[in-house]
């Protein structure tokens, strides 16, 4: 959510980063509607200091003009919430401001490489599909997920279980042994609010599950990804100083409908509705967000290192970021299989966008308040990390190297074969 005043007493340059994002909304709306707002305001404090005045004389016979006064001023109050409640649904839809190094551009095509790493296999044999060498080895089955559940879901068997749990373990043991980050299993459904905080709601709800569970309990929706539920673990909170800063991460399922990528990686594990990520939140002074967002990948990108997969980091442009961030960074690990880099990881600072949806403040060492800053990251997708294993670590006879990092999480097992 965006601060009114800054953008009453900037808007011009609002407006401009705002069309930076790539988004269409009224803008000079908003500008009519905070007028509205605070000629209402003004119209119903003025109405309230003459009640109290007359209320001072003790005169019953200005009893009625009192009451009068009394009716006016609820029916602006009524008219005033309506108006500040047309001008929070514009704000709502508004994403982040992008920070200044972020490149300006309208998508993929204008987002930065920032370095590489790790050395892309050479392979004397034509390398295959994750897909194909998880249905090969019997441990991958999509068709069996289709009449089970339907689309876009897949049943992982076996040593393929195994490895995608020693995947996740390994992740988790590693931020919080080498990086500083405190373990939490959170709920899997998020309150309509919590989604509401991070951005999510209201703009990006046709790609949300909902579930049903009593009318009593308002709504629920299982977590799209951990980010949710972290962040809101300081929804409607005031923190010391003292307290900065936190660092959660989580190990959980995702759900997602993939609304908008219809007929996208329809073969495999690329984009499903139910997957597994490991997910990073930090929740820091604002002024040091981007300190973070530096460690924050950096530690999501040792997970790679020990891995011993070639990846690249790309700085996102203005339209190609998520609602939410001012700035983000993706990770893209090597798929032999299509010959290019796929995302495994997105890190993005979102300063104080979040904190005002979910009023989470920290008190200042002069006990000032101010909105807190936040930042997620993938560390990392299990499911992809899974792919780019699979892929990167294939021998020609379809069998797969187990990296020696994740061994000790697989009894050792140095090779999956087909039993």
């Amino acid at each position: 959510m965006h601060d009114i005043k800054y953008i009453r007493n900037n808007f011009s340059e609002f407006k401009k980063q705002v069309n930076n994002r790539n988004t269409e909304v009224n803008l000079d709306k908003i500008l009519e509607l905070d007028t509205k707002n605070r000629s209402l305001i003004q119209e119903k404090e003025k109405l309230e200091s003459e009640k109290k005045t007359l209320s001072k004389q003790n005169d019953k016979s200005l009893f009625a003009k009192s009451k009068d006064l009394s009716k006016k001023i609820d029916k602006i109050s009524e008219d005033q919430l309506n108006e500040r409640k047309k001008l929070n649904q514009i704000l709502s839809q508004i994403p982040n401001i992008a920070l200044e190094d972020v490149p300006v551009g309208k998508d993929e095509k204008s987002n930065k490489e920032i370095k590489k790493s790790g050395n892309i296999p050479n392979f004397k044999f034509k390398p295959k599909s994750h897909y194909e060498l998880g249905e090969n080895l019997n441990m991958l089955d999509f068709e069996l997920a289709t009449k089970t559940t339907g689309s876009r879901f897949v049943f992982v068997k076996d040593k393929l279980a195994q490895l995608e749990r020693a995947i996740s373990n390994f992740m988790i043991d590693t931020h919080i042994n080498e990086n500083g980050y405190k373990e939490i299993s959170p709920p899997l459904f998020a309150s309509e609010n919590s989604m509401f905080g991070t951005g999510q709601m209201p703009k990006f709800e046709d790609d949300q599950f909902e579930i049903k569970l009593d009318n009593k309990s308002g709504r629920k929706f299982l977590i799209p990804t951990a980010e949710v539920i972290l962040t809101n673990m300081v929804n409607d909170t005031i923190l010391n100083h003292s307290d900065l800063p936190l660092r959660f991460v989580a190990s959980t399922p995702c759900f997602r409908k993939e609304a908008g990528s219809y007929g996208k990686d329809t073969k495999g594990m690329i984009r499903q509705h139910q997957f597994y990520k490991v997910e990073l939140v930090s929740i820091v002074d604002p002024v040091n967000c981007k300190d973070e967002l530096e460690r924050m990948t950096s530690s999501a990108c040792k997970i790679l290192d020990k891995l011993k997969l070639p990846y690249r980091v790309i700085k996102l442009c203005t339209g190609d970021m998520g609602f939410s961030a001012q700035k983000t960074y993706d990770i893209e690990v090597w798929l032999p299989s299509e010959n290019i880099y796929r995302e495994i990881s997105s890190c993005s600072t979102c300063g104080t966008f979040q904190a005002r949806r979910m009023k989470a403040r920290f008190k200042k060492s002069n006990n000032e308040k101010e909105f807190l800053g936040t930042l997620n990251g993938s560390g990392l997708a299990v499911g992809r990390t899974l792919i780019a294993i699979l892929e990167n670590y294939q021998q020609e006879d379809g069998s797969i190297l187990i990296p020696d990092i994740l061994r000790p999480y697989m009894n050792n097992l140095e090779v999956i074969s087909k039993i």
